[in-house]
């Protein structure tokens, strides 16, 4: 029951901030970056932020989450109030940077830190090497979630894929208040989107995956690469894209169009099929993770499909 009450919590909001933004003429313009076409209400990651905190606050009052985890995530509210002012104000990239250090430190502190990263033939276990790597993995989970964030559903269709797929392989409630959380944005934002995430949801859904991954690594170092397989659409696109576009000598700060899922909409696939081809793809990696039993003969699979699913994007449309 109460995970219908959330849903309609944030269908509600959305459609109100929706509403809102329209009549008050709030609303992204279409520039050289744009994956759209119209001018569109954005700030509907209020909504999923919003029902994200009320869901995770009930599973606090009601013993349903670890203590540890409660607080990383509700850290995240940090996140989502500065990106709220961001979205309106156009605050600087070092203010914004500073922020999701000051976020990337109070998740890991919550978390007790990154315990150990493995690679099969042998573990680090250093502190200080694995807490300065999941300090970046952090940031950058935070900024590929929003740079990724671009075209109808596509931002908030990952976010239901790994939700599910982190409840079905660990259970836990905060994968179903997330789901319902999204699912409610997402009915307005999907196909023909009415409204966008903007940076107040895709940040908060960039810290909440990367806060997931270490905490589950936490209770089992393998769980590292599960969620860097089913994160692996999202990071192996912004990755790839950021190293080309540094090869090419172009300045990274400048705005582009040229991920994988940009270049498909400038190839003649509408969002709509494009959003269902990063699906289709998730699923073929959860089913990876899945059936096969030795997580790092996964990763190099789901490594050879994402490979050989951007050598299909670079025929579709090249990458220049």
């Amino acid at each position: 029951m109460i995970y219908i009450l959330l849903f309609f919590i944030s269908f509600s909001i959305t459609y109100f901030i929706k509403n809102y933004m329209i009549k008050k003429s709030f609303v992204a313009s279409v520039n050289e970056r744009s994956s759209h076409t119209v001018p569109t209400p954005h700030g509907g990651g209020i909504a999923l932020a919003i029902t994200w905190f009320i869901g995770l606050f009930y599973l606090y009052f009601s013993n349903q989450i670890d203590l540890n985890l409660f607080y990383a995530l509700l850290f995240g509210a940090v996140i989502s109030v500065v990106s709220f002012f961001d979205d309106i104000y156009e605050l600087s990239p070092k203010l914004r940077l500073i922020v999701q250090a000051i976020v990337a430190i109070g998740g890991l502190y919550f978390l007790g830190g990154f315990e150990t990263l493995t690679f099969g033939i042998f573990d680090i276990q250093n502190p200080i090497f694995t807490n300065i790597f999941a300090f970046f993995m952090i940031i950058w989970f935070i900024n590929l979630y929003n740079f990724l964030d671009g075209i109808n559903g596509y931002a908030g269709s990952e976010a239901v894929f790994l939700s599910f797929a982190g409840f079905i392989l660990f259970s836990g409630n905060h994968f179903l208040v997330l789901l319902v959380a999204v699912l409610g944005f997402l009915y307005w934002n999907w196909n023909k989107a009415k409204i966008f995430m903007g940076d107040v949801g895709s940040t908060l859904l960039g810290y909440n995956v990367a806060i997931f991954t270490i905490y589950y690594s936490n209770q089992e170092s393998a769980n590292f690469w599960i969620w860097i397989i089913l994160f692996s659409v999202y990071w192996f696109d912004a990755t790839l894209t950021l190293i080309r576009r540094k090869l090419n000598k172009e300045k990274l700060s400048q705005a582009h169009k040229k991920h994988a899922y940009q270049r498909l909409t400038q190839s003649g696939w509408s969002h709509y099929k494009v959003t269902n081809y990063s699906i289709g793809l998730n699923l073929v990696l959860f089913i990876i993770v899945y059936f096969i039993p030795n997580i790092f003969v996964a990763f190099m699979i789901a490594l050879i499909i994402l490979v050989l699913s951007m050598k299909f994007v670079d025929n579709k449309k090249r990458f220049e």
